[in-house]
């Protein structure tokens, strides 16, 4: 396949000469990851690496109110972090070799939630979500922290929610992409019934793979259970971007972003930082 050609000044002693880089004509998906409350873009570094070994081009980074910003840690709205989230994927899609159809985003927790409703503002083709968390969508300009007092978010959880009703839900319902959902076994943040409500949501998905992690709680304190994650997460993106490879980037179609109305892979061998804060 014929790539594209860029002339290039090569210095040398003091002077420049010629040179033509040849790069490939097809350009490659892009992958966001999106860290869960009180987490950090370090936790996603290796898994990071390891999809770019696929051929991607990938982009960890820090929500507000965590890493650099803590001091807005008390104060940061989910609108605010929706908006990090927004710039973050216009990072990525902006790169010269990122394929503007063939986007993932990987959330977990409050990262899955904001990953969900981020499909409706952006177009993504394959949306992954670890424990996605669910909030009620009134309080929307408060402080986040501050819904664990204004919720019952414990009680919210373990009940099925009408996607109708939810936001994030109702981004799933819109979906048209792949979908990836992983679930903890012994997950007291995100329990099965707020995961089998995300479940329940994709249905225009052109496919919906779900997992469950055995005996895993919500911030994967064990590190094999890191290790799990990691393999289903890379497994999983390895047959989506295969697919979109042998089908040709542009040929299948890109799921549209919708207004809203309101074998095994080796595993990196060094845990990943677990966040300090699980109240998600």
């Amino acid at each position: 396949m014929p790539g594209h050609d860029y002339v290039v000044q090569i210095p040398t002693d003091g002077e420049r000469i010629e040179g033509t880089l040849v790069t490939p004509a097809r350009q490659v998906p892009g992958v966001l990851f999106v860290h869960g409350w009180g987490g950090s873009r370090q936790q996603y570094l290796a898994r990071a690496r390891q999809v770019a070994e696929l051929g991607c081009i990938c982009l960890t980074f820090d929500l507000t109110g965590h890493a650099g910003t803590l001091p807005q840690f008390e104060t940061v709205t989910r609108e605010r972090n929706l908006s990090d989230v927004l710039g973050a994927y216009d990072t990525l899609v902006s790169q010269r070799m990122v394929d503007p159809a063939c986007v993932a985003v990987v959330g977990s927790s409050y990262g899955g939630y904001l990953a969900a409703i981020l499909s409706t503002l952006r177009p993504v083709r394959w949306l992954a979500l670890r424990a996605p968390a669910l909030y009620m969508d009134r309080g929307w300009e408060l402080p986040k922290l501050q819904l664990h007092t204004t919720q019952d978010l414990v009680a919210y959880r373990r009940t099925t929610v009408p996607p109708q009703s939810n936001r994030a839900l109702r981004a799933c319902v819109a979906f048209g992409g792949d979908a990836l959902v992983i679930e903890s076994e012994e997950d007291s943040i995100v329990p099965h019934a707020a995961v089998n409500s995300y479940i329940e949501a994709f249905v225009h998905a052109r496919s919906l793979t779900y997992r469950v992690i055995a005996a895993a709680d919500h911030g994967l304190s064990d590190v094999k259970h890191q290790h799990t994650y990691s393999t289903l997460l890379l497994n999983w993106l390895s047959e989506m971007v295969s697919g979109a490879n042998i089908a040709g980037a542009t040929s299948a179609p890109l799921p549209e972003a919708h207004a809203d109305a309101i074998p095994e892979t080796p595993v990196p061998q060094q845990a990943d930082p677990i966040a300090e804060h699980v109240k998600e």
